[in-house]
Formats: structure tokens, sequence, C-alpha cells
């Protein structure tokens, strides 16, 4: 796409526009999307109005914009997580069932935790993770079960991009170098109150359907997040590895060949 005046491309404007959109913002005036985009605001009501013929945003009764249908079908049409998050449903449901507070599946993108799946109960505490959200990684459960199984220069470069994140010292396991390292020798990660006071995470990695040395990639982390002073704490680790354990089997297990 031919560039503006400003340099940028078309595409990157639309994306900005799409990209100003969160989980605490699923609507906003068009003079909002152009200033979170930074967008002239008649380039971004000219864009605005072609997105929304093509229902990849809409128009509330009040003018105000979001994320179209179409949008959605879209990404969920194609979405590389759709496959992995199909097979991972049987075991979110049996960890959900066990515990019945939250219990979730994410990935690294990025330096970023991006959550797949949240599945939660009625009375359960509160959760900050939302289904697409994103997620520091050295802040959550999730992140650190997955940074653990990185490769040392994978750490190294989060820690350059995120220098803050050396500065945090986790409860019984120290900085995060050491932190990681706990990990990688028990398997799973525990956080209490990192995020919110009266709650804890626990997570634990999910390796690659690979063979040889890939089988210790990791492609995804299951976790639960529970109340504090939970009288099942001691059952989330076993639980969660059974998951896990079940979870990169099926990935692994070859789809069956039609008959011919």
């Amino acid at each position: 796409m031919a560039n503006s005046p400003s340099g940028d491309s078309m595409l990157e404007r639309i994306i900005r526009i799409l990209s100003a959109f969160d989980a605490h913002r699923p609507l906003l005036s068009v003079a909002a999307l152009a200033n979170r985009a930074d967008i002239p605001l008649a380039t971004c009501y000219r864009l605005v109005n072609q997105m929304c013929d093509a229902q990849l945003l809409r128009k509330d009764a009040d003018g105000n914009i979001g994320p179209g249908m179409r949008l959605w079908e879209l990404a969920s049409r194609s979405s590389p997580a759709r496959d992995l998050r199909a097979a991972a449903m049987p075991f979110l449901d049996d960890v959900q069932a066990v515990f019945r507070q939250h219990t979730q599946l994410a990935v690294l993108d990025g330096d970023e935790v991006l959550v797949l799946e949240r599945l939660s109960s009625r009375n359960s505490v509160v959760n900050k993770a939302t289904i697409a959200g994103r997620m520091p990684v050295h802040q959550v459960s999730l992140g650190l079960s997955m940074l653990a199984f990185q490769p040392q220069a994978a750490i190294d470069a989060y820690l350059q991009q995120h220098p803050e994140a050396a500065d945090i010292s986790y409860t019984n396991t120290g900085n995060l170098r050491t932190t990681l390292a706990t990990i990688r020798q028990r398997g799973y990660a525990q956080l209490d109150g990192m995020v919110d006071h009266d709650t804890a995470g626990a997570a634990v990695p999910v390796f690659a359907a690979l063979t040889g040395r890939d089988r210790t990639k990791v492609i995804a982390s299951i976790g639960v997040v529970v109340p504090i002073d939970f009288e099942q704490r001691a059952a989330l680790v076993p639980v969660l590895l059974a998951a896990s354990r079940g979870l990169t089997r099926a990935l692994s297990t070859p789809e069956p060949e039609e008959n011919q």
C-alpha cells in the first residue's frame, strides 16, 4: 500500500486502528481512535467508514466504533491458535472441573503472554487475564513457566528489553534468573499475590509435539488462578502436570488417515 505523507503505510494505519481497542476500551469515538492510533482525524474518519463498510468495524447508535463481527469471523476461521485451543479444551475442562476457579491456556507472543482461553466459575476470585489479552511475562506464572524453558539467548534478550524484571525478588526463589532455574528444575511456576494480593497462580509448560531435541520446545502453558488461601493448593501442580502431559500426547498423536 502507498505510504502517507508521514511515511507510514495504509496497512500500518489500519493495524494501529485495530490495535487501539482492548478489554478496557471495546468502543471508542472516532476522535479517540484517531488519537490512540496517531492518525489525522480526517484520515481516520475515512478509514473507519471503509472498515465499517467491510464489517471489520461496527458503529453503534451513539456513533462509537468497535471491532466488527467479520473481523472476529476471519480471525477465528484462520487463527493458528485454533487447533491448539481445540486440542487443549478437554484438558482445560478437566482442570476446571477439579478446582472451579480460573483455568487458562496461553502462549508466548513476542515478549508478552497471549491468553488463548480462560474458563471461570461464577464465584471464582478476581482475575485480570482475558481471552486475547496480553500480560507481562515476568508478572504471571503462565509467562514464567514458558520463559524458563526458552534458550538462554532468549532469556537474556527478554531481560535486556525489560530491565525492570531484574529488580523483582520472587517469594522463596529470589531474582528472575534464579526463579527461572528453579522452574526448570521443578517443571512448574507458582506465584503468590503478584498481580492481585488475594490470589495465587500456578502454571506448567506444554511441550511441542515433535521428536528429538525439539521435544523440549515449549509451545504453551496451562495455568490456574485461585484464592491465596485455597484449600486444594497441594493438588494444583499434580493436576496441571497431568493436563500438560495429556495435551502433549494429544498433539504428538498423528491424525488417523482416512480410508481411501
